[in-house]
């Protein structure tokens, strides 16, 4: 008689995960990821006859969330998965390895390309069987179900506080802090904020005003220089109104605001207009470069004025004893000047003080001082002409008012007389952007 042995079972390689959704506890010296571990070693060794034997590597995963697949320990598993080093893998509960259906989906196809058994201690089923795939995307829609309403609850949550005007976290606007859950307005920030409210009012076109900023260093609540974009989003915030937000709807906000209804209605009847009309706007909108600037040799100072005559506007610079019909003396000093000459001729003086090596010199010894190379401030002059020709009217204003002290006239011609510790600010403010932007 022949003994019959029993074929011995294949030997199981289980692999164990445990998850916990917060940190809380963590530190204990007995915590939920050691009782999880525990409860799957007990059964694995109750299937010891089975051929179940235990992995060395621990898949850990400790105050991370199962909404996602990018946790650390997971993606080692499925990496061992794929290796083939593992071919039970043993959890807990279902919802310890994920707590999306479609996530779960996604998982099991790599057990099941790999021939990886999925086994859930405490709701005792095989995915290798029919029975226990449906009743695992029974558990897991119910697991998903729980998981949305609670979302709603907190969205409706979230909404009923927004209705009432409460700060309900996120990102901190420029001009406020929070204190004890609530918006306070940051006095100093808040000056900021209505300065480029007020700001727009004047100039009128965003890509104008975000570039003045950016020039005088204006920088955002996190430290970064603005952008244009940054800027439309200031302009935009209700929060400055007083007002609490939710899903494109305005509410009175618990908070104090920061700009004045009638600033607020100012800028956004500006920006009602398309960018592009507000862009030829500003180009067209022609200043007086030298208001302020032009005196007759008598000391009269010389207004802006002009006359229209069908659809073509004539700029005049005119002297007040004109206007005011004093009596002058027959000096052959004129008393109206063609706005567009004058302004040419003192152009072209500053461009030609410019080119010269004194000037030069002088700006490389002021710009040295402030660490800013030589090479940049050469290139600075050199690029002064092209550079003048792209600006707005308004920039060329700025310009004009930091280079020319004053420009006299009299019989024999124009006498420009130019701030020349103001050519080195100019420089500056041309280089430093580029710098700026190169640090970012």
């Amino acid at each position: 008689m022949t003994d019959v042995s029993t074929k011995p079972a294949r030997r199981l390689r289980c692999a164990i995960y445990t998850r916990k959704s917060s940190e809380e506890g963590l530190d204990q010296e007995f915590n939920s990821l050691h009782a999880q571990r525990e409860a799957c070693e007990a059964y694995i060794a109750s299937q010891k006859s089975e051929g179940w034997a235990l992995v060395r590597d621990q898949y850990d995963d400790g105050g991370i969330s199962g909404g996602t697949l990018e946790r650390p320990a997971l993606q080692q598993l499925l990496a061992d998965i794929e290796d083939g080093l593992v071919d039970v893998v043993v959890v807990y509960k279902i919802d310890r390895l994920s707590r999306s259906l479609m996530d779960f989906s996604k998982l099991v196809e790599v057990f099941d390309r790999n021939g990886v058994t999925f086994v859930s201690v405490t709701q005792s089923f095989n995915t290798t069987t029919s029975m226990g795939r449906l009743t695992l995307n029974i558990l897991l829609s119910f697991a998903q179900f729980e998981r949305e309403v609670t979302a709603e609850r907190i969205r409706d949550k979230v909404k009923a506080s927004r209705m009432k005007g409460m700060w309900m976290g996120g990102y901190v606007p420029l001009g406020y802090d929070v204190v004890d859950r609530k918006l306070v307005v940051n006095q100093e920030e808040a000056a900021k904020v209505r300065m480029v409210f007020e700001r727009f009012v004047e100039v009128g076109s965003a890509t104008v005003l975000a570039k003045e900023l950016r020039h005088d260093g204006f920088r955002n609540k996190q430290g970064t220089l603005i952008d244009k974009g940054y800027l439309y989003r200031l302009l935009n915030n209700r929060a400055y109104r007083g007002e609490a937000v939710h899903k494109g709807k305005s509410y009175p906000g618990e908070h104090e605001a920061i700009i004045e209804p009638r600033l607020w209605e100012q800028v956004h009847d500006i920006m009602s207009v398309s960018p592009r009309k507000r862009a030829n706007n500003s180009r067209t909108q022609t200043q007086a470069l030298l208001k302020g600037l032009l005196f007759t040799a008598t000391g009269a100072a010389m207004t802006p004025s002009s006359t229209k005559k069908g659809t073509r506007r004539y700029r005049y610079y005119v002297s007040m004893d004109l206007l005011k019909n004093r009596e002058t003396p027959d000096d052959g000093i004129p008393r109206r000047l063609p706005a567009d000459t004058v302004e040419a001729a003192v152009i072209t003086e500053i461009r030609r003080v410019l080119r010269t090596p004194e000037t030069t010199a002088q700006v490389i010894a002021a710009l040295d001082l402030q660490d800013i190379p030589e090479a940049d401030a050469i290139a600075a002059l050199q690029q002064f002409p092209q550079l003048w020709e792209q600006l707005f009217p308004g920039e060329q204003a700025r310009i004009i008012q930091l280079l020319v002290r004053r420009v006299t006239v009299t019989a024999g011609g124009l006498v420009i007389d130019l701030r020349t510790d103001g050519i080195a600010g100019v420089m500056r403010d041309m280089i430093t952007p580029r710098h700026l932007e190169a640090a970012k």
